[in-house]
């Protein structure tokens, strides 16, 4: 597990700004905030709704710098300079915080099939569960201000398309290589690739995998249509991304400031949520418009059949786990 102290040591020149930022503002203190992700995806609207919500609470009070697109690092590296302090703040993909801080409530979100759209992930976002998965991270130095569904995932496929749970069996298929989605993936009959983000494209295109579970912003934000055009609708689980902010930031804040920090982290939430929902559905007109052809899965009860113990598994590694499980299953 990488803690606060290691990482000062090894990224201690991390923090150096290698591009000119999307946003920057006249006044007040200065705050960079960097993900990985394109400017069409939800994890920009992510930063950039927060950073609106400052504005709109405390006008002149932050002068916010936001780096899209990898240019201060990937999410691994992102996510470990927060840790370090060397990283004001990140938006990051929620699935690399237990790798990285050893702190696994993160890993509830992506239980399969448990969050059954965006609306729910929202209540359940803002809900006692979802903050309790959030505070926890403090015990990383981090400070989480927001967990927003940036897409909904589903199956890309460079070969034939993915109509029923025997037609995975085998797939070379691009995961993030943690144990849950191994586990997951496993479970379905694929043979999962671990494999960096920034990669997929070319191992689609020259058949070092067969396919990737993906969603429609990432499917339109990387181009994957052109490597990819059989897209199956599975919905297994949400990609979760969380604003983080690194505690030495935080302590450099007064009362007022924490305060308002905290309610635009809150109010980004769903106005990524809308924006991702809206993304998802008009996307999907847009990939058939370049020729990628969208699949029902005929048999999604089987699949969620094969991975349905699982929950029950994971919920019984972390109290944190259980309690998004017990609320998901209690929501409206």
């Amino acid at each position: 597990m990488i803690n606060r102290r290691t990482l000062l040591q090894t990224t201690a020149a991390f923090g150096a700004t290698l591009a000119m930022p999307h946003v920057a503002r006249a006044a007040g203190k200065t705050m960079r905030i960097a993900h990985a992700a394109n400017e069409v995806h939800p994890g920009h609207v992510l930063a950039t709704s927060f950073a609106e919500g400052l504005e709109e609470l405390m006008p002149g009070g932050f002068n916010v710098q936001i780096f899209p697109n990898r240019q201060l690092g990937d999410d691994k590296q992102l996510l470990e300079g927060t840790v370090a302090g060397t990283m004001d703040v990140t938006a990051v993909s929620g699935v690399l915080i237990p790798l990285v801080t050893g702190r696994q409530g993160m890993n509830a979100w992506q239980l399969p099939f448990l969050v059954r759209d965006y609306d729910h992930f929202g209540e359940l976002a803002l809900g006692a569960a979802g903050q309790a998965i959030q505070a926890d991270l403090a015990e990383a130095g981090l400070i989480a201000l927001a967990t927003a569904d940036t897409g909904q995932r589903n199956f890309l496929s460079a070969k034939n398309a993915v109509s029923s749970v025997p037609d995975f069996a085998g797939l070379k298929t691009r995961i993030v290589p943690v144990p849950l989605h191994k586990q997951i993936w496993e479970t379905v009959g694929t043979a999962p690739v671990g494999l960096p983000y920034g990669e997929v494209y070319g191992a689609l295109e020259t058949g070092v995998i067969d396919a990737v579970e993906i969603n429609v912003s990432s499917m339109l934000g990387e181009n994957l249509w052109e490597v990819g055009k059989n897209f199956t609708l599975t919905g297994h689980y949400p990609w979760h991304m969380s604003t983080l902010m690194s505690q030495r930031f935080w302590d450099g804040l007064n009362d007022e400031e924490k305060a308002v920090v905290t309610e635009a982290g809150l109010r980004s939430i769903s106005k990524t949520l809308d924006y991702a929902k809206t993304q998802d559905l008009e996307g999907r007109e847009e990939l058939k418009s370049k020729g990628v052809e969208i699949v029902d899965l005929t048999d999604l009860d089987d699949m969620k059949a094969k991975v349905a113990p699982m929950t029950e598994e994971w919920a019984a590694k972390d109290p944190l786990i259980a309690g998004l499980v017990a609320a998901a299953n209690s929501a409206s």
